[in-house]
């Protein structure tokens, strides 16, 4: 009977999981199984509790650099993504990590080690559009969302199993499994949130007037930097090689948008505020 209860519990939960399909910005099929709210909510907790934790920049001159460039990109973000300029909240950590990120509910941070890497605006945009880039998309909601389904199918493989085979061989068959959900679907589903924002963040950039070329030269520095990397099959993040070529292919689309964005006026002179 209890086994009986947890085989319709689990078809329940895959009739949920069917409800939550939808389709990205660059139209690929994506699970979203918590609503905005939910999502939002996470990010300004997290936020929150970084801001408690880290140390924060308190020189102005660098603030508003990197507050010029944020809010030339969040200019361009379109109102269908539920965002309004004003919406996005930006701290700048003090911290020598090469890194930087954007939360469900507007909240970006930039650390300072990042600065060191991104030698100029357009460089420094190509990073915060990307970052904003995945929350337009709904990566963090994706991604968890992902993760739910994955650990579904391994109870459920488990369940099946339990009237089939032995405890030893059933323990054997999910651990398998489990590893190959890891790298066939959790780690190849990141590399494909990093090309999406990759895209996106590389319009926003061109859109508020930052020249797209440079987010080709910035990953060609943190190649540079970056040393012994993993094989791109077993990484989160797409090999520099690969994320650089296709930057490198996209700005054929992007540029034209950037020169758009020149004659119209947008020339954000975000470098004027760089402290030196």
């Amino acid at each position: 009977m209890l086994k009986a209860c947890k085989r319709l519990a689990l078809i329940a939960g895959l009739s949920a999981l069917a409800a939550g399909c939808a389709v990205s910005p660059t139209g690929e099929n994506t699970l979203l199984l918590n609503s905005p709210q939910q999502m939002n909510a996470m990010g300004t907790q997290s936020f929150e509790q970084m801001k408690e934790k880290l140390e924060i920049e308190k020189d102005k001159q660098t603030n508003r650099y990197v507050q010029c460039i944020a809010d030339a990109i969040v200019m361009q973000v379109p109102r269908e993504y539920g965002y309004a300029p004003q919406d996005w909240e930006l701290v700048v950590f003090k911290d020598e990590a090469v890194n930087a990120f954007a939360l469900p509910g507007g909240k970006m941070g930039v650390y300072t080690g990042m600065l060191k890497v991104a030698k100029n605006q357009d460089q420094l945009a190509s990073v915060i559009g990307h970052e904003v880039s995945h929350v337009l998309a709904q990566h963090g909601n994706a991604r968890m969302s992902q993760q739910m389904l994955t650990q579904l199918g391994i109870t459920a493989t488990s369940l099946v199993l339990a009237d089939q085979v032995d405890s030893k061989t059933q323990k054997a068959a999910v651990m398998a499994l489990g590893l190959g959900a890891q790298y066939g679907i959790l780690l190849p589903y990141s590399r494909a949130h990093e090309s999406e924002a990759d895209m996106l963040g590389q319009e926003l950039m061109a859109k508020a007037g930052f020249d797209p070329r440079e987010a080709v030269s910035l990953w060609q520095t943190m190649a540079e930097k970056g040393g012994a990397a993993p094989p791109e099959l077993l990484s989160t993040h797409p090999a520099s090689t690969t994320r650089i070529r296709k930057l490198d292919a996209q700005l054929s689309q992007y540029y034209p948008l950037y020169q758009q964005a020149q004659a119209e006026g947008r020339r954000p002179n975000c470098d004027a505020l760089k402290p030196r």
